[in-house]
């Protein structure tokens, strides 16, 4: 599948990997296991303020968080838009060390979540997430094998 990913970044002092979140996206796409709706795919980096502002906005919880993704639609007489994904910048800072990775193969895991959540994995029940915990290390395995291993 070819996709156009726009790719932004609006964290302070954070430049947006482009071209490895564009083949990440393509070596996920390239997964036969897991399909991710056609269409544009949007890309956004934000900080800890952006992420809480729209956890708030579009989840009622203003609290924050890792990364959000927003499904997309079929507009009529459009190109499809698969979704948006939004990933915290600040959080993968923190975690990926504590988990003993770095910032940069944290933000690639946000990544796949994000993805994954487009191709259908919830995360809400504990059968749920431990299936997603599954899918991710299989999407991760697959960008490694790729040569991916962090933005």
């Amino acid at each position: 599948m070819s996709r156009r990913v726009e790719v932004v970044s609006r964290s302070r002092g954070f430049r947006a990997p482009v071209a490895k979140v564009r083949a990440a996206i393509r070596a996920l796409d390239g997964m036969r296991w897991a399909r991710c709706p056609a269409g544009e795919l949007s890309v956004a980096f934000v900080g800890d303020a952006e992420i809480a502002r729209v956890h708030g906005e579009f989840m009622d919880d203003p609290t924050v968080t890792d990364v959000i993704t927003f499904p997309g639609d079929a507009p009529a007489g459009g190109e499809p838009f698969a979704g948006e994904i939004v990933i915290n910048v600040a959080q993968a800072r923190r975690e990926g060390p504590a988990h003993g990775q770095s910032a940069r193969a944290e933000l690639l895991l946000y990544l796949v979540h994000g993805w994954l959540h487009l191709a259908g994995h919830r995360d809400t029940s504990r059968a749920q997430a431990e299936a997603m915990r599954r899918a991710e290390a299989r999407a991760l395995a697959t960008l490694g094998r790729s040569g991916l291993r962090g933005l």
